[in-house]
Order: C-alpha cells, then sequence, then structure tokens
C-alpha cells in the first residue's frame, strides 16, 4: 500500500434486525471531503413481525444521503416531508439549525419478507450553512444520469464528475458515482473527479497496484489524480468525496458541528425536548448514555 492510500474495513455491529457495517469517521481519518459518515445497511433479511423502526431523533449541521440498493425506507421528518425511498433513489435531508426524522419500513413491505440494502451518509455543512432552515430534497432513480461505459454501468449520485452533473449539487463542492462491473474492466477516474477520493466496495473485488479490496473495505486516496482500478465482473464500486470544507468539524451522537458549544446546545435541547417534532409522532430516542469503560 502506497503511502497516499489508506485502507479501512467495515467495522460491524448489530442494531435490532439490523447489521449495520461502519466505515467512517475513524481515528486517523474525520472526513473525505465534506463526507463525514457512512454507515453500510445490511444486506439484511427483513422478516415479517421484525420492520425496521427507527424512531425520531434528530440532527444539526448536516445533510443525510439514503440511497437504496433493496427494499425500502418511510421517510418522515419535521418539516412535513413523508416519502417512500425505494432503490435507486436519492433522499438528501438536510437539517441545518435543527430537525428530527423518523425511518420506518414502509406499510407494504411490514408483512412481506424482503432484503433491505443500502446507504446512509453523512455530509457536514459548510461553516455558512450550519445553522441554515432544514430542508429535504427527492430525486427519483429515473432522474439520475446514468451511462454504460468499458463494460459498466455508471449513476452520477450526486455532485459532479466525468463530465456531467446531477441533479444533486449540495452545499459544497462534491460527488457520489455509482458502478456496476458486468465484466472485468477498467475503471480511469484521472481528470474525472476533483477533490479526495474514496472508493467503498459494495460487492465483489477491486484491485490497485497490487492492492486487493474485498466486499466491505474501502481505499481512501489522499492525491486527486488516482488514475485506474479494475474491477472484477459484477462487482459493484461507490465513489465519493470532493474538496475538503476549511473548518473543521465534530460529531456528537447524530450532530455534527465546527463549534464544541453548539454540539452541547444540540444536546441538551434534545433532552429538554426542544427540538421540532414529526407531526404525530411521539416517539423518542434518548440521547446514549456514556459507556462504562
Amino acid at each position: 500500500m502506497s503511502n497516499n492510500k489508506m485502507l479501512v474495513d467495515e467495522r460491524q455491529s448489530d442494531i435490532g434486525n439490523f447489521l449495520v457495517g461502519r466505515l467512517f469517521p475513524f481515528r486517523k481519518k474525520r472526513q473525505v471531503g465534506p463526507f463525514t459518515f457512512i454507515d453500510h445497511m445490511g444486506p439484511a433479511e427483513i422478516k415479517v413481525g421484525q420492520p425496521m423502526d427507527v424512531n425520531q431523533h434528530p440532527h444539526i449541521g448536516l445533510s443525510t444521503l439514503t440511497y437504496l440498493f433493496e427494499g425500502a425506507v418511510h421517510h418522515r421528518d419535521s418539516i412535513g416531508s413523508d416519502v417512500v425511498v425505494r432503490p435507486g433513489d436519492v433522499a438528501f435531508m438536510t437539517a441545518g439549525k435543527g430537525v428530527t426524522h423518523t425511518e420506518r419500513t414502509p406499510e407494504e413491505l411490514r408483512n412481506v419478507p424482503h432484503t433491505m440494502h443500502g446507504y446512509q451518509i453523512w455530509v457536514a455543512l459548510p461553516q455558512s450553512h450550519e445553522e441554515m432552515e432544514p430542508q429535504f430534497d427527492f430525486y427519483a432513480a429515473d432522474s439520475i444520469p446514468q451511462w454504460e461505459e468499458n463494460n459498466m454501468t455508471l449513476k452520477l449520485v450526486a455532485g459532479e464528475g466525468f463530465g456531467r452533473k446531477a441533479p444533486l449539487q449540495g452545499f459544497s463542492h462534491l460527488f457520489m458515482v455509482d458502478i456496476l462491473a458486468h465484466e472485468d474492466a477498467e475503471l480511469d477516474i484521472k481528470s474525472q473527479l476533483k477533490g479526495e477520493i474514496a472508493f467503498v466496495v459494495v460487492k465483489g473485488e477491486v484491485s490497485d497496484d497490487g492492492d486487493t479490496l474485498g466486499a466491505g473495505q474501502m481505499l481512501i486516496s489522499k492525491t486527486e489524480d488516482e488514475c485506474k482500478v479494475v474491477l472484477k465482473k459484477g462487482t459493484q464500486l461507490l465513489l465519493f468525496g470532493g474538496k475538503s470544507l476549511w473548518q473543521e468539524h465534530f460529531l456528537l451522537w447524530n450532530f455534527v458541528s465546527s463549534s464544541k458549544e453548539r454540539l452541547q446546545k444540540a444536546k441538551n435541547d434534545w433532552e429538554e425536548k426542544r427540538f421540532p417534532k414529526v407531526p404525530g409522532d411521539d416517539t423518542y430516542i434518548p440521547f446514549p448514555k456514556p459507556r462504562m469503560k
């Protein structure tokens, strides 16, 4: 492994009916571009009587990006959004000064066994937008730029890359690309993407200059012009990154901010139940207690 690369293994944890693999952040690297947190959800078999139900919880200072390969998520939030996110759709909730939301198995799937698989990603907001009014943006799968190239299907989920522009631009320079190799293929990204670049292997195998990555691994390039990687037939790969934000950002539970004092205020506001609520929803996830050492 050369000095301009970093290899990360997915750390898995069981949260009820779900196996979640956390790729990011970790001690040596807190962000890739503006991306600050990545959870790999599943693949998990959702059984009848055991739906996914993530109760009401808060965010500040970030945007959540939900992107699915299988299954569906019913998203509701405190600004009135009520949307079912399906495979290939892009849901982008910007918390700004504060939002709450729930994520549940939609009604039509609650009595149907099915597979749930996707990613939830947090994008830190630049300091100028940390206290903006919350908003929710949704882009259906058929609106996402998609093209064929060198035996691969590429989808530009967000930002700019490969000479194209996605409907979702966000509030800072970023990109996210979904790639599926139909045969063994070489992916050349020289001059196609700008900023820091991370490669997440969803399934299959990727090789780079003698190094091999399997499913659940992430390769971070510290240089913009990482040139070529080779994808085995059937490999699915996510690329994400962009230009780093100027300010250092900090995480506290579901909150992101360039100010540690603001994180503490958000914690207090949630515990005192001063956040806005999802209409008609009285569920509440308490702020987690510190773990005993």
